[in-house]
């Protein structure tokens, strides 16, 4: 697919590194679970009535209605590479791109990337919007703006005791996840990470990884989301994470890397400095240890500590070093021992190191 190639050339949405306190924030998301009326849930829908909602909503994507128009990827007519590309920029979940060969899905994708919206997933739409830094009341105006062109035209199943009804009941009500992904090294590195997880807990927040449920906290990146909807109104879990939640992380995230500079320089600078010697000289590297060793770059580069790379071009190395990505890129598949090799070439490349 020519345009999923196109998308190697930069960093996506979610990495663009703009919008406020985007040296911690990396990216704010919202997502709206719905289903049609008249259908049942994914799982337990018969392969007609998959197709036909894969074709409903098609139809209604495709029209024009959404601004800047909609790129329409068929799933299970897709590569595996390819659908692991949309995972690695966040804009299918790894569910959906693993899902079996013969079940009709398909992501809707806004042509600058801000929104995507997947057919058949858990719920027959799942809707998000990503915007870069802490932007989370544009995002979730922005997915008012796509709900509102949609439910014009498509019946959601909705009942006035519950609200939007979804196939798992954590999402019942207004059927919203609010989450933020946040860059942690500095808690990482004191130790105090666990302030953000108890913080959580307190609130009945999840913590996951870079990819979501399921994954590790690869290159410190976290992802804090909320975990039921029921009996919360959407600008009441808004406020939350825009007045509270996130703003506690930051201020912790801010104290750590203080304290670095006030207590531990000298380790902050050795992690610093032997990751761009790792980076720049490295003949074979693996994605855990470049996501690790360009954690500590942008860290480094956020605390004024070495100023041989701007943040932007950490930024797209933590993209483009991923396996779907580093593929799409050189245009072969390869195995495991040979991205290695490349990988380590492209960072050699990108950083101006021979």
């Amino acid at each position: 697919m020519s345009n999923l190639r196109q998308m190697t050339d930069q960093a996506g949405e979610w990495l663009r590194g703009a919008g406020p306190h985007s040296e911690i924030v990396i990216s704010a998301r919202i997502r709206l679970a719905r289903n049609l009326a008249g259908y049942p849930f994914v799982n337990r829908a018969n392969r007609r009535q998959r197709f036909e909602i894969v074709e409903r909503c098609r139809t209604e994507l495709t029209n024009g209605r959404l601004a800047g128009g909609v790129l329409w990827v068929s799933l299970q007519e897709s590569t595996e590479l390819d659908r692991q590309l949309l995972v690695e920029r966040h804009l299918v979940s790894r569910q959906h791109a693993q899902a079996g060969e013969d079940l009709p899905r398909a992501v809707a994708i806004g042509t600058d990337e801000t929104f995507a919206i997947m057919v058949n997933e858990e719920d027959h739409l799942r809707m998000q919007v990503l915007r870069s830094g802490f932007q989370l009341v544009e995002a979730f105006e922005q997915i008012n703006r796509i709900d509102d062109v949609l439910e014009d035209n498509l019946e959601f199943a909705y009942s006035r005791r519950f609200g939007y009804l979804t196939a798992c009941p954590t999402n019942v009500g207004t059927g919203i996840r609010v989450s933020v992904m946040l860059h942690l090294p500095a808690l990482t590195l004191t130790g105090e990470i666990e302030k953000v997880r108890r913080a959580a807990r307190d609130m009945h927040l999840a913590v996951r990884g870079m990819f979501g449920e399921g994954s590790e906290a690869l290159g410190d990146f976290y992802q804090v989301s909320n975990q039921t909807t029921l009996g919360r109104s959407e600008n009441e879990v808004l406020a939350d994470f825009q007045t509270t939640v996130v703003p506690q992380i930051i201020a912790y995230e801010q104290q750590a890397r203080q304290a670095l500079l006030r207590q531990k320089l000298s380790q902050l600078d050795d992690k610093v400095w032997r990751a761009w010697a790792i980076l720049t000289h490295a003949r074979s590297i693996g994605t855990d240890e470049v996501l690790s060793m360009l954690s500590h770059l942008r860290l480094g580069v956020n605390l004024g500590r070495i100023d041989t790379v701007d943040i932007r071009r950490i930024n797209e190395l933590f993209l483009l070093t991923q396996p779907a990505h580093l593929q799409k890129i050189t245009g072969r598949e390869m195995d495991s021992a040979t991205r290695r090799e490349v990988r380590a070439q492209l960072i050699r490349q990108r950083l101006g190191a021979r």
